[in-house]
């Protein structure tokens, strides 16, 4: 691994092994602030908090099964501070890429117009993500309503450069979030976005889009106490790795199952909510034993989008390579010029699940 460079998923198993009782913690501060800031996996887990719940402005939109085509994931917020080469006329002869998920660090907006406007051109369907990598996996709601308010600021400039969905936030809330809170605070962000964006709002499910059962019962109101996630045009999104661990098995009878490797049972369960699902996020490179490719492949037979990660932009954690699907990792824009970029190792693992 080559600083400051690290890859998004270190985090993954380190939250499936403090639920083993088997972290070690000092771990966790091994890092510096540098590394952590291309991590997706940037501090440890919070216990839930009391919940706040708003009334909201409700949009109903019939659940369809199939959000957009499959596609990829980028990052390019860590490289040349962000003013990078994307690899557009490579990535055009891979066909089967139809949708592109464009993970945005709040302090990329200028850089993202263009990002936004290439992916356009080139026809693909966008998803943009608020992405802050200080606060992945927080269950604290001024974080969640930090990317809630960016949107509302920065919507109408990166929108103007192309259409596309709004993943509200990546991976905000941890394996230890409610299904209160988490419907709770979405209420409120959600509002907030619907100010400027009146489509379908993706949502991760919390613990790194893995408790798959948090976010269904937060839509349908089971062991909340009422409180549901009120906005129907919402779609909720997994992300599934070797690492992947769900510990709150709370089902619609109110029985709770021990904590566990997802299954396909937990995709199955998340369905259950009635709205859009799909996966954000794959990949095989981190430590664990869930069976991703499966999961995936399940998903997939669902009609779900899947995403693959990622064209570019990991970067690696020292163990594992760094999963992108080019090589190098993105290099620096010129205007009027494409760098030759060329298909990883990696690639297939990607691109045969697509």
């Amino acid at each position: 691994m080559l600083y400051p460079y690290i890859n998004k998923h270190l985090m993954k198993p380190m939250m499936k092994l403090l639920f083993n009782k088997k972290a070690i913690a000092c771990v966790l501060f091994a890092f510096s602030f540098l590394l952590i800031c291309c991590s997706k996996k940037t501090s440890d887990e919070v216990s839930a908090q009391t919940t706040t719940t708003t009334t909201t402005t409700t949009t109903t939109t019939p659940a369809v099964a199939t959000l957009a085509g499959n596609g990829v994931n980028l990052q390019p917020s860590y490289y040349s501070s962000g003013n990078v080469d994307l690899g557009f006329p490579l990535m055009k002869q891979q066909t089967k890429i139809k949708t592109l998920r464009i993970e945005i660090e709040p302090t990329q907006v200028n850089n993202a117009i263009r990002w936004i406007k290439e992916a356009s051109d080139n026809g693909y369907t966008i998803i943009c993500t608020y992405h802050k990598a200080a606060v992945l996996g927080s269950d604290n709601l001024s974080d969640l309503l930090d990317g809630a308010n960016w949107w509302k600021t920065n919507y109408a400039a990166l929108s103007a450069s192309g259409k596309f969905y709004i993943n509200l936030m990546n991976e905000w809330g941890s394996h230890n979030l409610t299904a209160t809170n988490y419907a709770g605070y979405y209420n409120q962000a959600i509002t907030i976005v619907r100010t400027v964006y009146p489509g379908t709002i993706i949502i991760d499910a919390p613990g790194y889009g893995q408790e798959t059962y948090v976010a269904a019962n937060a839509v349908l109101g089971i062991g909340t106490g009422g409180v549901k996630i009120t906005d129907t045009n919402i779609a909720l999104s997994a992300h599934i790795y070797p690492g992947n661990y769900v510990g709150q098995h709370v089902n619609s009878s109110g029985q709770f199952g021990s904590g566990g490797n997802m299954v396909t049972a937990d995709l199955a369960y998340m369905a259950t909510s009635g709205r859009t699902c799909l996966v954000g996020e794959f990949g095989n490179g981190t430590n664990g034993t869930a069976d991703w490719s499966g999961l995936v492949d399940y998903a997939k037979s669902k009609s779900w989008t899947i995403l693959g990660w990622s064209w570019a932009g990991d970067g690696g954690d020292g163990v594992h390579a760094p999963m992108n699907m080019i090589s190098p990792n993105f290099q620096p824009y010129t205007a009027g010029t494409n760098y030759p970029y060329t298909l990883s190792a990696y690639f297939n693992m990607v691109y045969d699940k697509l």
